[in-house]
């Protein structure tokens, strides 16, 4: 079963919500790791799919400074079917940075 294994690095972000990914073809969401770039604030996180609403995934998470968290965890995956957007936000600027791993086009 050939799949297609993609990331996205957002550096930086701050209370402007940003693109984490646009779903396609039923991506799977692998992994999301938020880190606190802060050295002296602890920030507030918001991760949420927007599909007619926001449903969020994380929701004024704390993260202390030069820490991060792990949203997906154990094998655990999240499934976007197409046009579900993955986004997230901070509370302070330039603090946040955001690795997330997924699969595109999920093939059988």
């Amino acid at each position: 079963m050939a799949q297609n294994f993609r990331n996205n690095l957002q550096r930086n972000v701050g209370t402007s919500e940003v693109t984490l990914i646009t779903g396609g073809d039923f991506d799977a969401v692998i992994g999301i790791r938020c880190c606190n770039v802060s050295s002296t604030a602890t920030i507030l996180v918001d991760v949420y799919i927007v599909n007619s609403s926001n449903h969020y995934l994380a929701k004024n998470v704390n993260i202390p400074p030069n820490s991060a968290i792990e949203l997906i965890q154990g094998g655990a995956k999240i499934v976007l079917k197409n046009g579900d957007v993955l986004k997230a936000v901070s509370n302070t600027a330039s603090s946040l940075d955001i690795v997330t791993s997924f699969i595109d086009d999920i093939s059988s």
